[in-house]
């Protein structure tokens, strides 16, 4: 900043709005320091606390970030990662995270079977159909009585994850996320601004000391994932949702939400840390995985009062979701054919996976398949070298830093989604990856 582009102000919104203009001008940048609280209280003749107030205001905003002895600085603005394919790249797409299209139950067959009178102003938000299905598919796994069940139905998981967090939190309130983390968690949490508070994740899930931790630390909200954790595969045995749900116990007031949206796909028993006489849970069940990522629906069971919040978002005329898309899920959800195709899915995922773990684990790479779409395999090194190395030979990868959320370190992790992969591809990139990872070559 130049002598005539500095900060100005007497009161904490007013040094934030001068901080804002000074970005939109371009005299700050991405990673510029601003002045020590007592050095610009003293500038500006004000009390310290006025600037620590305007400093928060801007982190709150996600303009600064505040780096211990780093000071505080102007954020990078750089986009965050996204799930999906990449775009306008040659390279062969092993971290898009996908479902195989192929195993997506074809909609043709039941389409026909989802008209009926229109919805009209007023109607229920859940049609019954769904309801009374969606209904038999969480009382299989209720930790809570069925009467005490209250069913939501929105527009995917990520839609049910944002608002059950927007009925419950206000700014830079505290919310456990699992570490690393599915990137639309990190995505919802940072744009609404919430302060995330990562959990460590091992291979039985999220850790105890972990939660205990964050939780001390004021968390108001926990989201976690029972099975098929993105993107490191792990699910919650069975002794550690028991210590999860005694640590919880303590915390009957903080919502608790279950991400389940391996769900049909999964090999994995459903264990829930939502113990009984919790007062604010919900677990949230999306159709995304087995019946297509266009099929954006997912079906929340609450408690009462997070029912009532979170439906009040969602009223006929507003915000609803269309009743054609809950009856085709419905159709699709109760035709043989659909659950046969669903089957054959959860069962080619978890043989195609379990393969590459073995051939990696024989090439050196020691890797445990677990559950879900995709692999979270530990390189030596970091992911990143081994990714840029992978590149040069032709695959595109996602690297552990993309869903870190604490980040001292760079990940020694890559994310692989190689169930579409034939034979003969796949052997290719178990080489590569050995190659990249500078390992001796060995028979796989």
């Amino acid at each position: 900043m130049t002598s005539r582009e500095t900060i100005t102000g007497h009161t904490a919104g007013e040094i934030a709005d001068s901080v804002r203009m000074l970005l939109e001008r371009g005299s700050l940048r991405a990673d510029d320091a601003l002045p020590p609280v007592r050095t610009l209280a003293e500038q500006l003749g004000v009390n310290r606390n006025t600037v620590v107030a305007a400093y928060r205001l801007l982190a709150q905003a996600g303009i600064v970030v505040a780096r211990g002895r780093g000071g505080t600085r102007i954020a990078d603005v750089a986009p965050i990662a996204s799930e999906g394919m990449a775009s306008d790249t040659v390279l062969r797409d092993v971290g898009s995270g996908n479902p195989d299209p192929t195993r997506i139950p074809d909609p043709a067959s039941v389409l026909a079977r989802v008209a009926g009178s229109p919805v009209l102003y007023g109607a229920p938000v859940i049609d019954s159909g769904l309801a009374s299905w969606a209904r038999e598919w969480f009382a299989a796994d209720a930790s809570v009585a069925d009467e005490d069940v209250h069913l939501t139905v929105t527009g995917g998981a990520v839609d049910a994850v944002e608002r059950l967090l927007a009925q419950a939190l206000t700014r830079d309130d505290a919310v456990a996320l699992e570490d690393p983390c599915f990137l639309a968690s990190i995505h919802t949490v940072r744009l609404a601004g919430y302060r995330a508070v990562p959990v460590a994740v091992d291979a039985e899930g999220m850790t105890v000391a972990g939660l205990r931790s964050a939780l001390e630390a004021g968390a108001r909200a926990v989201v976690i994932t029972p099975r098929a954790q993105n993107p490191t595969g792990s699910s919650l045995s069975q002794e550690r949702a028991a210590a999860l749900r005694t640590v919880l116990a303590d915390h009957p007031y903080v919502l608790v939400i279950e991400d389940d949206h391996f769900s049909l796909l999964s090999t994995q028993p459903y264990r829930s840390v939502i113990g009984e006489g919790h007062e604010r849970w919900a677990r949230v069940r999306s159709v995304s995985k087995f019946l297509g990522p266009d099929m954006c629906l997912a079906v929340t069971a609450s408690d009462a009062t997070t029912a009532e919040r979170l439906a009040l978002r969602l009223g006929s005329g507003t915000t609803w979701v269309s009743h054609l898309l809950q009856r085709l899920t419905h159709a699709l959800a109760t035709d043989e054919a659909a659950a046969s195709t669903i089957a054959e899915a959860r069962e080619h995922y978890a043989d195609r996976n379990a393969a590459f773990a073995a051939d990696l684990t024989r090439a050196g790479l020691p890797c445990s398949p677990g559950d879900g779409l995709s692999l979270w395999v530990e390189v030596p090194g970091t992911g990143r070298a081994v990714a840029d190395a992978l590149m040069r030979r032709g695959w595109l990868a996602r690297t552990g830093d993309e869903f870190r959320l604490s980040s001292d370190e760079p990940s020694r992790h890559l994310r692989l989604t190689v169930h579409d992969l034939d034979d003969d591809d796949a052997a290719l990139l178990v080489r590569d990856l050995a190659a990249a990872s500078s390992l001796p070559p060995r028979k796989v």
